[in-house]
């Protein structure tokens, strides 16, 4: 795969982690949880495919055959970086929200 196709390929999967991340967010916040669940599964599996493809350029830099830093691959990893996090919080709204609902059914008894 030539290296700018590699780097939108990291690019484009945390891109859609980051997006079914907060898709969940706003399925949580409406108390879809079992959905927004579904959309965090999603974020995870496009973090998986852009984690692939960031951990053999490391192994390929390890190996002796490195990369050119480019800004497209420093705004690559921004993305997956980005994407992480996005997806990490995204996962604590889920549980803060899923309590929070538990409560209020409690709550309403």
């Amino acid at each position: 795969m030539e290296y700018e196709n590699i780097v939108m390929n990291i690019i484009v999967n945390g891109g859609n982690a980051r997006s079914h991340a907060m898709t969940a967010i706003q399925l949580a916040k409406s108390g879809k949880i079992e959905e927004a669940k579904k959309e965090i599964k999603e974020a995870e599996e496009d973090l998986a495919k852009a984690h692939e493809v960031q951990t053999q350029l490391i192994q390929d830099e390890a190996s002796g055959n490195p990369k050119e830093v480019t800004l497209l691959m420093v705004h690559a990893q921004d993305h997956l970086m980005n994407a992480m996090t996005v997806k990490d919080l995204a996962q604590e709204f889920i549980d803060m929200y899923e309590r929070q609902l538990k409560l209020e059914r409690v709550l309403a008894r």
